[in-house]
């Protein structure tokens, strides 16, 4: 059994056998390079960018069409033709639908039929009207057979204008046998097929939605709301037709230009937001009623903004901070204020100077503030240089 005493000291020793051994360990690292301090890391500086800019706000939105119907059998039949192809675009008037003409082309013939008769019975009713006029100034016939007349004729009038209103009912309901499209857009699926039957007001029988231009809808937050309003009072802001920058899911940034056209009059207190619309032309047929959309709106008037890259920023708990190009290259911390995004830059609201020049790669090799650095310098927002590729020395 080993003494406690032998174990006690083992333990003290080991300690100082491990300070030993890792102090051998750093002087070995440190001999290629002389035995001395390692040399400062490689960074990329880029000097902050000062010019005048317009704030963008960013929101989610909806794309939706201007206009979308819902094509409705307006006369019952069984269907007899089917005259377009799913999926295409068709304009305004083009034939969709036919349903079976000859029940309301018979309709159509009755119509003029009784038109006819009604009208052969007024010409009867006028030329008895006219010897009752005759007769009744010689005292041929009493004046009751005069009345009875004249209130014939009436009567034949009355059913003249009865027939032309069937005929025209029948005219329209024979015109309503062809389903054309009421608006131009691209039309759905054929949810009836030949030989069904379709009940007039009922039956849905296709969709179609209107193509270019297409709206985007999104919701501002209340206190955006508020700002923008206080902008419009001061004339530092429209109050209508403000211009939007639309992105899809799968674009870089925001290639498409609209304008809004429609702020609804009340606050959700649900969501503590406003509904807005903005009006995108779609001449590509990029945009698809449903697809979600991001929106940038202008969120302010034209104003100096410093702009560093977003990858440059840092955060210590809730503060945000960059570190800097000092006396001496060392890498000195700054604290910020940030505001939006500009063109891909973030907006520095205080902390920087417009000369000042910010480390925006390599910030993982400092450690500390007032650590040397070997800096590089590279544009503003520049995409990281690629493995082995030459970098541009600071003057």
């Amino acid at each position: 059994m080993r003494p406690r005493s032998v174990v006690r000291f083992s333990k003290s020793l080991f300690p100082l056998v491990l300070i030993a051994t890792l102090a051998a360990c750093s002087r070995n690292a440190a001999a290629p390079h002389g035995g001395g301090m390692p040399p400062p890391p490689d960074v990329s500086v880029a000097t902050v960018v000062s010019k005048p800019v317009r704030q963008w706000d960013a929101f989610t939105g909806r794309v939706a069409a201007i206009d979308a119907v819902d094509v409705r059998a307006r006369v019952s039949g069984y269907v007899q033709r089917i005259a377009f192809k799913e999926g295409d675009e068709v304009k305004q008037g083009e034939l969709l639908f036919v349903i079976d003409p000859r029940p309301y082309k018979a309709a159509l013939d009755n119509a003029a039929a009784q038109l006819d008769r009604a009208r052969a019975a007024v010409r009867l009713a006028q030329a008895q009207d006219k010897r009752a006029q005759s007769l009744i100034k010689s005292g041929a016939i009493s004046r009751d057979d005069y009345d009875r007349s004249s209130a014939t004729l009436a009567q034949a009038n009355a059913d003249v204008r009865a027939a032309e209103a069937a005929l025209a009912t029948a005219k329209l309901n024979l015109e309503y046998t062809e389903v054309r499209s009421p608006i131009a857009g691209r039309v759905g699926r054929a949810l009836l097929t030949l030989g069904n039957l379709a009940q007039a007001d009922q039956t849905l029988l296709t969709s179609v939605v209107s193509q270019d231009p297409v709206y985007v809808y999104f919701q501002p937050d209340e206190q955006t709301f508020l700002r923008y309003s206080a902008l419009a009072r001061k004339g530092e802001r429209a109050s209508s037709a403000n211009p939007v920058r639309v992105g899809l899911a799968n674009d870089d940034g925001f290639p498409y230009s609209g304008t809004v056209n429609f702020v609804n009059n009340q606050i959700d207190p649900a969501t503590g937001t406003i509904s807005a619309r903005a009006v995108v032309p779609n001449p590509d047929r990029v945009f698809v009623p449903g697809l979600y959309a991001r929106v940038q709106l202008e969120g302010s008037g034209e104003f100096k903004a410093m702009l560093v890259d977003d990858k440059a920023v840092l955060t210590d708990q809730d503060r945000k901070y960059v570190f800097v190009l000092g006396p001496e290259n060392k890498a000195m911390r700054k604290d910020v204020t940030l505001g939006g995004m500009v063109e891909g830059l973030r907006v520095v609201q205080s902390g920087l100077e417009p000369n000042d020049k910010v480390i925006v790669a390599g910030l993982q090799k400092i450690f500390f503030p007032g650590a040397p650095v070997k800096p590089s310098e590279v544009p503003m927002g520049a995409p990281p240089a690629a493995a082995g590729a030459p970098a541009v020395a600071a003057k």
